[in-house]
């Protein structure tokens, strides 16, 4: 459903970002949020939408996804992949998503950039850009990526990255000692969501890459330095920076739900969620297996999750203990406060996009309700 006309969701239960409310309606028109008043106090002019006594709460935002319903992006290079994983996202409550390509040939990431531009072209929705995760990666923490294609950055390459990507490219993971300074102080002055991740960076290194301003960090413990008594590493580091978010894949087999459990209480709000999810695919360089709750490479590495963004919240209150509403904002607040451009997401406020996930309490999506 979309909402280019003046409509007052009634008789929900309302997970707005700031709280839990009922009794409530939220009001709007052409796309944007008006705001929020007692059910009693909605004007004539609004179209009245009974909720049936069910959840809503901001559509759900991915910034790390690969593939969805069969179709990987990096494997196709099609606009029909975007397709796929934009409703494989809306199935599991999730309007926005950034489609990300892993470590491969330049030429490629190239390639990709000209697909979302084709996709937005076409009239596509839901896509927020590009995340390339690679290829200046730290090798020792490659886990799934082509080890050939990882190397370190050359300030010409880069410059010719972001010139070409210059309107699509929103999002990098970097390993932060892999880099120069003058390389991530670039990266960061073209906007770009600079991601530390698959990396083995001491605690100094990684403290430098946050100090020069890298907001975030990739898939909390995988393919990171871990946190040790005598170098805490990247781990540690991303602990002990308050300015510091980390995205964290709760699927319990990434991450086992205790270390997600103790990362929350030491980074409260600055740890949200991802899917990291992918689809089958069995030829080319990436070929993901399924194994009924996970993807591994043919050789067993781990390459991938089967989340959705909702079952992601799910997991964080009944297997992690997460209020529902703070489940949420893991999901849409949290990682809506790093997009510094485009649509207000995230919240139900007035200014903010009207997009909704409507859902039960066995965390079932009845309905997606975009602007």
């Amino acid at each position: 459903m979309n909402t280019n006309m003046a409509i007052a969701y009634t008789n929900g239960i309302i997970y707005s970002g700031h709280g839990r409310e009922t009794g409530k309606a939220i009001l709007t028109n052409n796309g944007s949020i008006h705001g929020i008043v007692d059910a009693n106090k909605i004007d004539e002019e609004y179209t009245i939408k009974d909720l049936g006594g069910l959840n809503i709460a901001p559509s759900l935002i991915d910034l790390q996804i690969y593939g969805g319903n069969g179709k990987m992006f990096s494997t196709e290079l099609t606009t029909d992949a975007i397709k796929s994983t934009y409703e494989y996202c809306l199935s599991g409550g999730c309007s926005h998503f950034m489609i990300t390509m892993a470590t491969n040939t330049i030429e490629k990431f190239l390639k990709g950039m000209d697909v979302v531009r084709e996709y937005w072209k076409q009239g596509g929705k839901g896509l927020l850009g590009l995340h390339m995760e690679g290829p200046y990666l730290n090798p020792v923490k490659r886990g799934a990526h082509i080890l050939a294609c990882i190397k370190k950055p050359e300030m010409a390459e880069v410059e010719m990255i972001l010139s070409a990507g210059k309107d699509v490219l929103k999002m990098i993971t970097i390993a932060p000692e892999m880099c120069e300074e003058r390389i991530i102080k670039l990266l960061l002055d073209h906007h770009l969501i600079v991601s530390a991740g698959h990396t083995n960076a001491t605690l100094a290194e990684a403290r430098r890459g946050f100090d020069l301003g890298i907001p975030t960090s990739t898939h909390l413990f995988n393919a990171m330095s871990a946190f040790q008594s005598r170098e805490p590493g990247m781990v540690g580091a991303i602990y002990d920076d308050e300015k510091v978010k980390s995205s964290v894949v709760a699927d319990g087999i990434h991450v086992d739900f205790t270390a997600v459990r103790i990362s929350k209480r030491q980074l409260g709000k600055r740890l949200f969620l991802i899917t990291d999810a992918v689809a089958e695919v069995l030829h080319g360089e990436y070929q993901h297996i399924f194994k009924g709750d996970r993807y591994t490479l043919p050789d067993g590495t781990l390459s991938g999750s089967s989340l959705t963004m909702l079952k992601a919240v799910q997991n964080c209150v009944e297997k992690i203990g997460i209020d529902l509403e703070e489940a949420l904002r893991m999901a849409s607040t949290y990682p809506a406060q790093l997009l510094k451009h485009g649509p207000k997401l995230g919240k139900i406020e007035a200014g903010y996009a009207a997009d909704f996930v409507v859902f039960d309490n066995e965390f079932k999506v009845i309905e997606m309700i975009l602007s």
